[in-house]
């Protein structure tokens, strides 16, 4: 089992105002976890930059036009309430998408068993044509599509235990039988999407709302009975984890108590799933997680267990 870890210096350069919760720091605190000398078998690759046509799998032409339009050359420029733009953004988002995109390759070349993408702006609130949620372009969604028109995969599936729903993918999926869209999340929580109702056209939207003070029993609980069983009916040649790690219990932007021992059984889950249906392949992408401390051992337990540990 080789695991491919996949970032990028650009990460850094995505600067946000003092005090916002999507900063720098998130990458370094990553990069330290997986310096300890457990993590020594990593496959480490920069992530490349994609050209302005790979995001457009997903974000019609105007959009990342517009996107690439706003960036301004010094100072920030606002998207929403709390989304910005600045100097080094586009750098660091069109690297997100190539870091992405290459994890899925190598991936599926049999390059590596799995990777892990550890980039920043995240992705999964950018809908087709709105950035928001700290997001520009939706990297997991990227990845998922790209699978599909480059390496023929018939069937993908996107597993987001972001404390926040991903409102984005489930825009770009809703109406897209080829991918599965299964999420936990706290709720009523940013961004006020993601009920149990919400099924998508083709009943390939499975969302699984979790409430402030669940521990990580109860998200145990739900993700066998609600994500497990849908995934393995579905059979995906491919799983991508929309991986936050912000419903760990240190995070201060939500309120549910799972430890980083929950990520690692998670992970091994999705696991079991891919080596009976995708022959084991898994591309984990990086969304929030704004408890420096919550991060890397999350993270951590993460990449423990996509190295077989």
């Amino acid at each position: 089992m080789t695991t491919l870890y996949v970032s990028h210096p650009s990460a850094l350069d995505h600067a946000m105002p003092e005090g916002h919760p999507e900063r720098a720091d998130r990458i370094r605190a990553v990069e330290r976890a997986l310096e300890d000398e457990r993590f020594a078998g990593l496959v480490r690759g920069l992530a490349p930059k994609a050209g302005p046509e790979v995001p457009t799998l997903v974000h019609p032409v105007p959009y990342v036009q517009a996107i690439i339009a706003a960036a301004p050359r010094e100072g920030y420029v606002q998207i929403d309430g709390d989304t910005l733009l600045s100097p080094g953004t586009l750098e660091a988002a069109f690297r997100g998408v190539g870091g992405a995109v290459h994890a899925v390759d190598a991936v599926m070349a049999g390059e590596c068993t799995n990777a892990f993408v550890a980039m920043r702006p995240p992705g999964h609130h950018a809908e087709r044509m709105t950035a928001m949620g700290f997001c520009v372009f939706n990297n997991a969604a990227i990845a998922a599509r790209h699978a599909r028109e480059v390496h023929g995969a018939t069937r993908v599936a996107v597993v987001d235990w972001d404390v926040h729903h991903g409102n984005g993918t489930q825009d770009i999926f809703w109406d897209d039988k080829s991918v599965m869209y299964a999420s936990t999340h706290e709720m009523p929580l940013f961004p006020g999407t993601g009920a149990a109702s919400e099924r998508g056209n083709h009943d390939t939207i499975v969302n699984l709302p979790l409430h402030a003070g669940d521990d990580g029993a109860t998200f145990r609980e739900v993700f066998t009975a609600g994500i497990l069983r849908r995934l393995d009916a579905f059979a995906p040649d491919l799983v991508i984890i929309s991986a936050g790690f912000d419903a760990h219990h240190l995070d201060p932007l939500a309120h549910l108590e799972l430890t980083e021992a929950d990520f690692g059984w998670a992970t091994r889950r999705l696991m079991e799933v891919a080596d009976k249906h995708a022959g084991g392949r898994i591309v984990s992408v990086l969304e929030g997680g704004y408890s420096l401390k919550g991060l890397g051992l999350s993270v951590s337990a993460h990449v423990d267990a996509l190295m077989g540990r």
